[in-house]
Formats: structure tokens, C-alpha cells, sequence
């Protein structure tokens, strides 16, 4: 009697537990319980995961996260869920691709897109706000992507600040909403069903024992790469660093910044975060400052004064080109070496890289210093080390080591590599072409001819043949079973 009782009353997890159930699809195509039918769950787990440890790292911030062993841990789980959730999606997406189920379900194939599109987009965020050199590289060529296609005022990803807000909160709401939309959809009609009459099926119980299985599989995995191949950490790059180890370079670049010849200045984009002054942020602002403390001649002044002021500054670009010394600089009879030898001491101190990031409204814009170090050809130098030029691995890369290539920017890095040699060639064509890529897969089911291309090729034989589909493993079809495959 006591468990009868027991029984009605339930554990306190009974509410829970009767949520989740009644999310559950009842009954599924017999090849429905096979791994490649069932990927949507984990997806959802994985979802899951990423929430739960990238909560814990935003809780103890990026010194945890990238310097202490625990925090190591949960950010590789973090990175080797996302590497997982990324794959799995172009798993579920070719399967669905293969079998045409786009035929019957055109607005789930649609809305799954969709979730493609935000999930790369959240990768490439979550890479942003890891820390580090790798941040860094990531950084300048995503901006330089999201400027191309005029989305520069709006996504910046120099500005980690803005980039945790979409990385944290408005990406992951808008999946989730996403997420909710496409399983409703998929629970309401069920699984896809073959529209091939020579495909025969019969309606099972899902198993859930067995999918709970693979759910433990699929986070065990996740743990073990993450102990077996732990998240790289390659420290940031900063203007200390680079003017110590190659301060003519640095040199130049203040004289570039000053007659508005650098990268930056010569940026072909007008729109934010590429449209201020260079002169006025990296050289008279700092300079300034310096000059409050060392109280002497104020050079940038006498060099404007000057009639000749182009010569002035061809002279001290060549001096600086020859190793012309720093120090030595510093007491020159032409202004320009002397203004640009002061700034490369103050940089070499450490307190330029202050001033400037003083200059923005919040510290954790990064926009002026990573263009600097850009310019400078310093971070372009510390990515060859790594190998993670766009010549060799672009945005490709992770981390150093070459198991960590995010696989899915392959094509984007070839058509980088491709149109290299082509003058008017920019990250405008190439954002453009991967925008029209992305469209084209959004509408793929509604184009007449090319969206019979998967049944052409016959690539529904990858996944439903005998070893998934228990009627196939017959020559004949049960006879309970008609035209259609369906059950009788």
C-alpha cells in the first residue's frame, strides 16, 4: 500500500521528468533509433554543455579560464563542445540533404539554415573572447570580413565588449527561440518519412533507453578530447612586446599613422570602427602625454611647422628602413625621427599601449591597439610563427596545434588564397560570395532542378540501406508493408 502511494505521489523530480517526456516523439520510422536520425538530441545536449561551462568560465573570467588548470579544462570541454555541435550540425544537415527531406519539410530546412548561419557566427565570437594572440588574429580578420560587407558600424569584433554581449546573451537567445521552433516542427509530423516508394518502413516506439546511451557516449567524448587535447593558450601580442623585439618597424609605423599612409589610414571602408583620425590617435594624443612627463621639445610641432615636411619624413622613413638606431634617434636634427624614436620608447615602456587604450570609452576595446599592431606588421609576423596567415591557415586555426582547424572555413580561406592576386579583389567580394553561398543554401528546396540533385546522385543509398532501414535486410518487403512503406 505504502508504495502504491509512493508511487502516485512521485519523486521530486516528477515534474521535470514528465516536461522532458512529453517532449519526446513517440514513434519514429523504423531507421528512426539509428544514430544518424537521433543527432538533433544531441545537439540539444551539446547545447547544454556549452551553456553550463561557458556559465561557469564567465563566472571566473579570462585569467581563470586561460592560466589555471581548472579553468583550462572547462574551456577546452568548451571548445571541443562547440567543435562537436558544429560537426554534428553538418552531419544533420547532409543527412537531411541526402535524403531529400527538405521535399515535405521546406520550412524546417529553412529555419535550420538559419541556425547554421548564427552557430558559425557564435564559434567565431566564442574564438573572440578567449584571450590571447589567437583572439587577437581572429579579431582583425572577422572585422575586416563584417567591414567588407558593410556590417562594420553594427558587428565590430576588435570590441570585446560588444562581442561578449552577442557571444553570451543575443546569439544564445536567438538559438534557443531557433531551436525550439525547429524541434516543435519536427515533434508535430514526426520524423521525415521516405519519399521513395522503393524505401520500405514500418512505425517503432522510439528508443530513448538508447538514446540517453549515446547522450553519456557523446559527453564522455567531449571530455575525454578535452583532457587528451587541451585549448590552446597563446599570449597576446602587445606594443611592448613588438617595439623590443623590432622597434624600427615600429618606428615606421608611427610615421605612417603620421602622414596618414598605414593600412588603417588608407582603409578603403569609411564605416566604423576604421574611421578615425591615425594621426590624432597614435601620434598627438600620446605624444601629448608623453611630453607631460618628459617635458621636452615637442617635435610633432616643429615637424608641422616645417616647409619641407615631406622630406623631413622620406628622410626618417628611409632611416628607419636602414636600422637607423632609436636611441641615437631620439637626439636626430630632423624632427620626424625624433618624434617617431620618442614614441617607440614610450611603446617599448609600456605606457603607449596604455594611452591608447585609454583613448577608447571602454578597456576592453581593442580596436586601436590591434590595428596598430597590424600596421606595425607585427601582428602579421607573430601569425606566421603560428602559421595562421591567411596564405596558410587565415581564420582557419583555433590554436598552433594542426588538429585544431575550424575544417568548415576551408573554402572561405581557398577563395581568400584564390583572389589574392586579383587588384580589385577585396573582403567585400568575398563576403558577398559567402553571403550568396549561404542564401543559396537557404533557398535550396525551392529551386527547381538543383534540389533534385541529392536523389541524381543517389545519396540516399548512405543512409538508408540495410543496415539501418531492418526491412531492407530482406530481399523482399514484409507484406504488412505498402506501396508506400507504411504499415498496413
Amino acid at each position: 500500500m505504502a508504495k502504491t502511494i509512493k508511487e502516485e505521489k512521485g519523486g521530486p523530480l516528477s515534474p521535470v521528468k514528465g516536461v522532458v517526456q512529453s517532449m519526446y516523439i513517440k514513434m519514429v520510422p523504423s531507421y528512426g533509433n539509428n544514430f544518424f536520425f537521433t543527432i538533433g538530441v544531441y545537439l540539444l545536449e551539446l547545447f547544454v554543455i556549452l551553456a553550463a561551462s561557458g556559465s561557469v568560465m564567465l563566472l571566473f573570467g579570462p585569467y581563470w579560464w586561460d592560466l589555471t588548470p581548472i579553468g583550462t579544462f572547462f574551456r577546452s570541454v568548451h571548445l571541443w563542445a562547440a567543435e562537436a555541435f558544429v560537426t554534428l550540425m553538418f552531419v544533420h544537415l547532409f543527412v537531411n540533404f541526402s535524403t531529400s527531406a527538405f521535399k515535405k519539410k521546406k520550412l524546417v530546412w529553412v529555419v535550420g539554415s538559419i541556425m547554421l548561419f548564427f552557430v558559425l557566427l557564435q564559434f567565431a565570437f566564442g574564438i573572440g573572447i578567449q584571450g590571447g594572440f589567437l583572439s587577437q588574429w581572429n579579431a582583425k580578420a572577422g572585422a575586416d570580413l563584417w567591414n567588407g560587407m558593410g556590417l562594420g558600424y553594427w558587428i565590430n569584433p576588435l570590441n570585446i565588449g560588444a562581442v561578449i554581449g552577442w557571444h553570451v546573451a543575443i546569439l544564445p537567445l536567438i538559438l534557443m527561440m531557433l531551436m525550439f521552433f525547429h524541434y516543435s516542427m519536427v515533434k508535430k509530423d514526426g520524423l521525415s518519412k521516405p519519399y521513395r516508394k522503393d524505401i520500405p518502413y514500418s512505425m517503432v516506439p522510439a528508443d530513448h533507453k538508447q538514446l540517453y546511451r549515446r547522450m553519456v557516449y557523446v559527453a564522455a567524448i567531449v571530455v575525454v578530447f578535452a583532457l587528451l587535447f587541451s585549448a590552446p593558450y597563446l599570449p597576446p601580442l602587445t606594443i611592448a612586446k613588438a617595439a623590443s623585439s623590432n622597434p624600427q618597424s615600429i618606428a615606421i609605423a608611427f610615421l605612417g599613422e603620421f602622414n596618414y599612409s598605414s593600412n588603417t589610414a588608407q582603409y578603403l571602408d569609411t564605416i566604423d570602427p576604421y574611421s578615425f583620425n591615425t594621426r590624432s590617435v597614435y601620434v598627438t594624443i600620446p605624444y601629448d602625454s608623453y611630453l607631460n612627463i618628459s617635458r621636452g621639445t615637442n617635435y610633432e610641432a616643429e615637424l608641422l611647422s616645417k616647409p619641407n615636411q615631406s622630406g623631413y619624413l622620406s628622410e626618417a622613413f628611409s632611416y628607419f628602413s636602414n636600422n637607423g638606431s632609436i636611441s641615437k634617434g631620439i637626439n636626430s636634427t630632423n624632427p620626424a625621427i625624433s618624434m617617431a624614436s620618442e614614441l617607440t620608447v614610450m611603446a617599448q615602456s609600456g605606457t603607449y599601449q596604455d594611452v591608447l587604450q585609454g583613448e577608447v570609452a571602454s578597456g576592453l576595446n581593442e580596436t586601436y591597439v590591434t590595428r596598430f599592431l597590424y600596421d606595425s606588421g607585427a601582428l602579421s609576423s607573430e601569425a606566421t610563427a603560428y602559421h595562421l596567415r591567411s596564405s596558410q591557415f587565415g581564420m582557419l586555426m583555433v590554436g598552433a596545434p594542426p588538429w585544431s582547424i575550424q575544417y568548415w572555413l576551408i573554402p572561405y580561406n581557398l577563395l581568400e588564397i584564390g583572389t589574392s592576386h586579383i587588384p580589385w579583389w577585396s573582403d567585400l567580394e568575398n563576403g558577398t560570395v559567402a553571403l550568396l553561398a549561404f542564401l543559396l543554401l537557404l533557398v535550396f528546396p525551392f529551386v527547381p532542378y538543383l534540389n533534385e540533385l541529392p536523389d541524381k546522385l543517389k545519396l540516399y543509398k548512405l543512409f538508408w540501406n540495410r543496415f539501418t532501414v531492418p526491412e531492407m535486410r530482406h530481399k523482399k518487403a514484409p507484406k504488412s508493408l505498402g506501396r508506400k512503406g507504411k504499415a498496413r
